[in-house]
């Protein structure tokens, strides 16, 4: 059953693939409008840490659904984003035992007060009835130079290999996404798309504000 979102009540829902930018426009858009964020990833993260930590395989269903009774502690680690994690998410988020108990706790952090959440299948699944939609996306070549950014912290030195390797390991992680039979990843029918290879966070920042006045009406502007 769809959640019935309070009258009023802003929620935007970020979609997109991994290393597009949805995460750091998210928290910039949550920080502009005084919404609350949810990076809903890093869940399946913390969910596939405590499988692998406990000897338990991501692949597997048993084990998986009572790892994911998350407490704040698990989502502070500092090892969440590290590529052994990239792969237990993806395999996590693909068992209906994980997605049915972290669904609630998606709904239940913005359907009072609203709020501002990314992943993969926001605007499809957890918020069908969201106010505003984005589907964030680039190009391989741009997701891969951000991706090893944030693992490294410079994509400037990175070979040419290295690079293709990497692209080539998120696009498989988006063919796993968009094909499992559980909240596949896809773009909402009335999402907005921002590609973002030619914009750095500020200008997809001001072009995702100017989406939520259309949909939303007169907000308070950016600080």
């Amino acid at each position: 059953m769809s959640p019935a979102k309070r009258p009023g009540v802003l929620i935007v829902a970020v979609d997109g693939p991994a290393a597009a930018g949805k995460g750091t426009l998210a928290k910039n858009l949550a920080s502009s409008l005084g919404l609350p964020h949810l990076d809903t990833g890093l869940l399946y993260r913390a969910t596939a840490r405590r499988m692998l930590d406990a000897g338990l395989s991501p692949e597997q269903d048993d084990g998986a659904a009572e790892a994911a009774a998350l407490r704040p502690e698990d989502l502070a680690r500092p090892d969440l984003r590290v590529p052994e994690i990239d792969r237990g998410a993806s395999a996590v988020a693909r068992q209906p035992g994980v997605r049915a108990a972290l669904l609630e706790r998606q709904r239940a952090f913005a359907q009072a007060a609203g709020g501002v959440l990314d992943g993969r299948d926001i605007g499809t699944v957890v918020f069908p009835d969201a106010t505003v939609k984005l589907f964030v996306t680039a190009s391989p070549r741009t997701r891969a130079e951000r991706r090893l950014r944030q693992l490294h912290g410079d994509a400037a030195g990175a070979d040419e290999a290295l690079l293709e390797q990497t692209a080539q390991e998120l696009a498989a992680r988006d063919a796993q996404d968009a094909a499992r039979a559980v909240s596949p990843l896809r773009k909402a029918d009335d999402a907005v798309v921002l590609e973002t290879d030619r914009l750095d966070a500020d200008a997809v920042l001001a072009r995702a504000l100017e989406i939520v006045r259309e949909r939303e009406g007169a907000l308070p502007s950016a600080t």
